[in-house]
C-alpha cells in the first residue's frame, strides 16, 4: 500500500500566512530539509483486512444508504513543513485538505435541481465502513493488532475498527493525532492561557488566550479534580470513561512519537520553534489527561454556556429609567427584552409550557449599580517588552473581544421531519453545527466501531474519543445552542480591601489565580519578545468580573456558571449516545443527552421516531431572584442547595426541560424553545432567522411527501436569504408607498429593493463561479441602508444614552459582510442578532396592524404614519447614495467595493495551510442529511 502523507492546524493564530517575505529567506534551505524527512509512517497492512473490516462494520448499518455528511474544508488538517511552504508559495494543497469544500460551496447554486439521487454530489456518502474499491489506506496504528484504521479514497476519513475497547479508543487517539495534532496542541495552550508562550505574542494570540482564559480560570488542580468527580459521580460509566481517555491519550503520544522519529509531525512546530527542522531537535510535549478538559473548557466556552450579560442589562434598564422613570422606563426595557414574546418562532409549537428564568412578579434582592460607577475587571498586568508598547493593551483587548467571532455566539440549526409527512413514511433529518469556517476545522470527521461504541460523524479536535454529533447503527443525532441562562451575575460586598468580601457574614479573602507568559519571534510570528501576566480574583461566588457601587457600597460583580468546574461532566452523555445498547429509541436518546451539561438544543430520528431536548444544567433560583439582573450574594439569593466547594446545585428536572418526541417537525436556528422558556440572548422577537427555516418547512410538512432532497432544498434556499428583505423589507416598502414616491433617488431605490424582493430576496450569485450577486444594488442599498434607518427610527425617542444602551444588549446589524458584529467579517453566519423585531413590530404598529408584544410606544416618527414615511425615504436616499467603496470598505481580504468577497466565506487559518474562499451561505459548518429505512 503507499504511504499516507500526515496533515495539520487555530482562529487569527498567527500563521506563516502573514508572512510571505520569510519565504524568500528560509524557503530553500527549510524545504530541501523538508521534502527530505518522510511523509508517513509505514504501517500498512493488506487490502484483504481492510475488506473484512468494512464488510463487519457496514452489517450493523440501518441507513440504506441514505445517509450524508460534509465537513469543510477537508479531512487532512496536519501538514509537513515541505507541504506548508509548497502551499504558501504555490497554493498547493495537501491530499484531502480541501477535497470537501468544493461540493460544500455547490450546493449554493446547485440545490435548486437537487435530487435525492444527487445529494451525494454535495455530501460525502456517511455509510458505515469502507467499499473494498474505496480503500485508500489501512493501518495498524503502532503495530497495535486490536484495531485498524481504514481510511477511504474520496475524502481520507478515517473508520477506526477495535476488537478491544481499548484498542478502539487508542485507535481514535492515533487518528486524531494523524489529522488535528497541531490544532490539538494550540487549543490545549489555549485552554490553559498559554498560547502566547506556545505560539507567538502575535495579538490574535493574546485575544484567544485572554478571552478564554478569563471565563475558565483554572489551575492544574482544578482540572484534575474534574476528573476525579465525574468519575467517582458516575459507577461503572465513570470508570469506562477514564479508561477510554487514558486510551485516547496513549493513541494521540504513540502518533507523537512516531511522526517524531519519522519526521513527519506537523511544520508549524519548526516554524514557532519548537521542533530544528536539520536536526529534529526539540520537542512535542505528550498529552495528558488535564489536557482534554482544559479543551472542553474551551468549547464548553464556544457552545455551550448561555447565560451572562446582567450587567449590561442592569445598565440598559438604569438608562431607560433615567429616560422615561422608573415604572415606564421599566415598560419600555421589558418590551424591548422580549423575554416571552408572543410572536417568537418557538421549536416546540404544541403549546405546552416550559416555564424558567421567567420575570418575578415581586424581584427580590436586586444589586443595580449606581450609575457611572461600573468599571471593567482588568485581566492583564506586568507588561513587558512588546506587550507593554502603546497600542498593545488596546489591540490585544480588541482581539480577545473578536477571537473566534465566527464561533462564540453559538450557532447551528436543524430541520426534522416526522415520517407521517414523508414519501418514505421514514423521518428526515438535515442538521448540524455552525462551528465556523477554519483551516483545519474544529471538528474532524472518523467512524468508530468496537465494543460499546458504533458511529460515525464529527468531535471536536482532541476530544474524539467518542462522535459527538453524528449517526449510530439505526439513529442520528445533532445540536445547537441554545443560550438559556445558567450563569448568574452576583454582588460581593468588599471588605477590608478590593480583594476581600463578606461570603455570609465573614470577610473573606480573594483567591489570586495567575498566569504569566513570555514570548520571543520565530519564523511564523515576529512579533517581538514581550511578556505580561493574567490576573483573576476568584470569589466562591465566581470570577471577579467588574467593579461598581451599589447603594454607596463598594462591590464586585462575579460570574457564577452552573458548568464552571463541571465541563468534564458531559462526557457521560456523549459516551451514552455512542453506545447502540444504550440508544434504542427516542426516550433512551433523550436519557443519555440529559447528562450534558452544556446548553444545546438536541435532535434525533431513526426510522420511526423523532425527539427533542434542551440539556443543560440549569440551577434553581431562589424565590424572587430575577435572573436578568445582578443578584447580592447572600444566602437568601443564592442558587438552591448550592455548594460554593463543588459548585453544585439544585438544578430544573428533565420534565422542566423542553422536550418532544414526534412532533410533526422541529426547525432549530438558535431561536426561542418553547413558550414561557427564557433564553439568554436578546432578540428572540417576531423576526428571527428561525422564522426563515420555520415557513419552509412549514409549507413542505402541509404539502407533504417531503423527501432527504427537498428538505436539504429548503435549508440551502433559507441559507442564501437576506432575513431583513424577506421578513422586514415588504413593511418597510408599505409605508414609503402609503403615497407616491415622487423623488426620483428614492423612487429608483424602491424599483431595486421590490424587484429583488420579488425574486426572493436572496444574497446570491448571478451564476455559479461568477463572484457577483444577482440584485446588487439592492443588496447594496440594503445594506448601507438598515444602520441608517434603525438610528432614525429610535434614537429620537429613546434618546442617545438609552439608544446606544440597548446595541450594547444586541447588535443592530449582523449581515454576511459586517466585521463589526458579534460573528466578525467572512464567518459564514448571519443575521443571528439584529433589530428586526423592534423595527417590524415598530413599523406594524405605525401602520395600524396588529402587533402581539407591542414596544411599550411607537417611535418611527414618533407614531406617525407620514413622519415614519418621511425618516424612511431619506435614509433611503442617503443608502441610495453611498458608493460600493463605502458599504463594502475592504479588509485584508478583500478589495474596497467588492460585495461578494466582503460577504464570502473564508476559512480562517489556524495553521500553516489557506484555502481561497467561498460563496456565501448561511447554513451548518458540519451537516447531516439522514434517513433510517429500518430499526434494530
Amino acid at each position: 500500500m503507499p504511504r499516507r502523507i500526515p496533515r495539520t492546524a487555530p482562529d487569527r493564530l498567527r500563521t506563516p500566512g502573514r508572512f510571505p517575505g520569510f519565504l524568500k529567506t528560509a524557503s530553500v534551505c527549510v524545504l530541501m530539509a523538508g521534502l527530505l524527512t518522510p511523509f508517513s509512517p509505514a504501517a500498512a497492512v493488506g487490502v484483504s483486512d481492510a475488506v473484512t473490516a468494512a464488510e463487519v462494520t457496514a452489517a450493523n448499518d440501518h441507513c440504506g444508504n441514505q445517509c450524508s455528511d460534509i465537513l469543510p474544508p477537508g479531512q487532512n488538517g496536519n501538514a509537513t513543513l515541505a507541504q506548508i511552504l509548497l502551499n504558501q508559495a504555490f497554493g498547493t494543497q495537501p491530499a484531502h485538505a480541501q477535497d470537501q469544500l468544493g461540493p460544500y460551496a455547490n450546493l449554493a447554486k446547485g440545490h435548486s435541481t437537487l435530487t435525492n439521487a444527487t445529494i451525494n454530489t454535495f455530501f460525502n456518502d456517511a455509510s458505515f465502513g469502507v467499499p473494498a474499491d474505496q480503500v485508500a489506506s489501512t493501518v495498524k496504528p503502532a503495530g497495535r493488532g486490536d484495531v485498524t484504521i481504514v481510511r477511504d479514497k474520496k475524502t481520507g476519513v478515517p473508520h477506526i475498527t477495535g476488537t478491544t475497547r481499548y484498542g478502539t479508543e487508542f485507535g481514535a487517539g492515533y487518528a486524531a493525532a494523524e489529522d488535528r495534532l497541531w490544532l490539538m496542541d494550540v487549543f490545549r495552550h489555549v485552554g490553559r492561557g498559554q498560547l502566547t508562550s506556545f505560539a507567538g505574542g502575535a495579538a490574535s494570540n493574546q485575544g484567544l488566550e485572554q478571552q478564554f482564559w478569563r471565563n475558565a480560570p483554572y489551575t492544574e488542580a482544578d482540572l484534575q479534580a474534574q476528573i476525579d468527580n465525574a468519575v467517582a459521580a458516575n459507577g461503572a460509566r465513570g470508570r469506562q470513561a477514564l479508561a477510554d481517555a487514558n486510551a485516547y491519550l496513549d493513541g494521540i503520544n504513540a502518533y507523537i512519537d512516531a511522526s517524531d522519529s519519522g519526521r513527519y509531525f506537523p511544520g508549524e512546530y519548526v516554524l514557532t520553534g519548537h521542533k530544528d527542522s536539520i536536526t529534529n531537535a526539540g520537542t512535542i510535549a505528550h498529552f495528558k489527561i488535564t489536557d482534554l478538559v482544559a479543551l472542553g473548557s474551551v468549547i464548553g466556552a464556544l457552545f455551550g454556556s448561555g447565560g451572562g450579560g446582567e450587567v449590561n442589562n442592569a445598565l440598559s434598564l438604569l438608562a431607560a429609567q433615567e429616560k422615561y422613570g422608573v415604572e415606564q422606563g421599566t415598560e419600555v426595557w421589558e418590551s424591548f427584552r422580549e423575554r416571552n414574546d408572543p410572536e417568537a418562532v418557538m421549536t416546540l409549537h404544541d403549546g405546552r409550557s416550559f416555564p424558567y428564568a421567567v420575570r418575578p412578579e415581586n424581584p427580590q434582592g436586586l444589586a443595580l449599580p449606581d450609575p457611572g460607577s461600573v468599571v471593567e475587571e482588568p485581566l492583564v498586568y506586568d507588561r513587558t517588552g512588546s506587550a507593554a508598547t502603546s497600542t498593545a493593551a488596546t489591540t490585544s483587548t480588541t482581539a480577545a473581544t473578536t477571537a473566534l467571532g465566527s464561533a462564540r455566539r453559538g450557532m447551528s440549526n436543524a430541520l426534522v421531519v416526522s415520517g407521517d409527512h414523508t414519501a418514505s413514511g421514514h423521518p428526515v433529518a438535515v442538521f448540524g453545527p455552525q462551528t465556523g469556517y477554519f483551516a483545519p476545522q474544529l471538528l474532524l470527521l472518523q467512524e468508530i466501531q468496537g465494543p460499546g461504541i458504533s458511529a460515525r460523524g464529527a468531535s471536536f479536535a482532541g476530544l474524539s474519543m467518542y462522535v459527538e454529533l453524528g449517526r449510530g447503527q439505526d439513529y442520528a443525532w445533532s445540536a445547537t445552542t441554545s443560550g438559556q441562562d445558567i450563569i448568574d451575575t452576583y454582588a460581593v460586598e468588599l471588605c477590608q480591601d478590593d480583594h476581600h468580601y463578606l461570603y455570609r457574614g465573614t470577610c473573606t479573602a480573594m483567591e489570586k489565580v495567575e498566569q504569566k507568559n513570555a514570548w520571543k519571534p520565530t519564523t511564523a510570528d515576529g512579533t517581538a519578545a514581550g511578556s505580561y501576566t493574567m490576573r483573576v480574583w476568584r470569589t466562591k461566588y465566581g470570577p471577579v468580573a467588574y467593579r461598581a457601587t451599589v447603594g454607596g457600597k463598594k462591590v464586585a460583580y462575579t460570574t457564577l456558571r452552573s458548568s464552571f468546574l463541571h465541563e468534564a461532566d458531559s462526557i457521560i452523555g456523549f459516551q451514552m449516545l455512542n453506545d447502540p445498547d444504550h440508544v434504542k429509541g427516542p426516550e433512551s436518546f433523550q436519557s443519555a443527552v440529559r447528562h450534558i451539561n452544556y446548553t444545546f438544543n438536541w435532535f434525533y430520528a431513526d426510522s420511526e421516531h423523532t425527539a427533542y431536548y434542551n440539556s443543560g444544567d440549569n440551577p434553581v433560583r431562589a424565590s424572587g431572584v430575577d435572573a436578568e439582573f445582578p443578584a447580592w450574594a447572600q444566602p437568601a439569593y443564592e442558587w438552591k442547595n448550592w455548594n460554593p466547594a463543588t459548585n453544585t446545585a439544585d438544578y430544573t428536572p428533565a420534565s422542566a426541560h423542553p422536550n418532544s418526541i414526534d412532533q410533526d417537525y422541529y426547525i432549530s436556528w438558535n431561536n426561542k424553545q418553547a413558550k414561557d422558556y427564557t433564553t439568554a440572548p436578546w432578540g428572540n422577537g417576531s423576526v428571527h432567522r428561525g422564522n426563515l427555516l420555520e415557513t419552509r418547512v412549514k409549507k413542505l410538512v402541509q404539502a407533504g411527501g417531503v423527501t432527504r432532497a427537498s428538505l436539504v432544498k429548503a435549508m440551502a434556499d433559507a441559507a442564501l436569504a437576506d432575513l431583513r428583505a424577506e421578513d422586514v423589507l415588504p413593511d418597510l416598502l408599505k409605508v414609503i408607498n402609503s403615497s407616491p414616491v415622487t423623488d426620483a433617488t428614492a423612487a429608483a431605490a424602491v424599483g431595486r429593493l421590490q424587484a429583488w424582493l420579488t425574486a426572493g430576496g436572496k444574497r446570491t450569485e448571478t451564476t455559479a463561479g461568477s463572484k457577483t450577486y444577482a440584485h446588487a444594488d439592492a443588496i447594496r442599498i440594503m445594506d448601507a441602508w438598515w444602520p441608517l434607518l434603525v438610528k432614525a427610527q429610535f434614537e429620537p425617542g429613546l434618546g442617545a444614552g438609552l439608544y446606544t444602551a440597548f446595541k450594547a444588549n444586541l447588535p443592530v446589524d449582523e449581515t454576511p459582510s459586517a466585521a463589526h458584529g458579534p460573528t466578525g467579517a467572512h464567518a459564514g453566519s448571519a443575521f443571528q442578532y439584529g433589530w428586526w423585531s423592534y423595527v417590524d413590530k415598530d413599523i406594524r404598529a405605525v401602520l395600524g396592524e396588529s402587533v402581539q408584544g407591542p414596544l411599550a410606544r411607537k417611535f418611527c416618527g414618533g407614531g406617525s404614519l407620514g413622519a415614519c414615511r418621511d425618516i424612511l425615504i431619506s435614509t433611503l436616499k442617503e443608502a441610495a447614495g453611498r458608493t460600493a467603496a463605502q458599504v463594502y470598505p475592504g479588509d485584508a481580504v478583500c478589495a474596497a467595493g467588492n460585495q461578494w468577497c466582503a460577504d464570502s466565506i473564508v476559512q480562517r487559518t489556524l495553521g500553516g495551510i489557506k484555502h481561497p474562499g467561498i460563496s456565501w451561505q448561511n447554513r451548518p459548518t458540519y451537516q447531516q442529511v439522514v434517513e433510517f429505512t429500518s430499526h434494530r
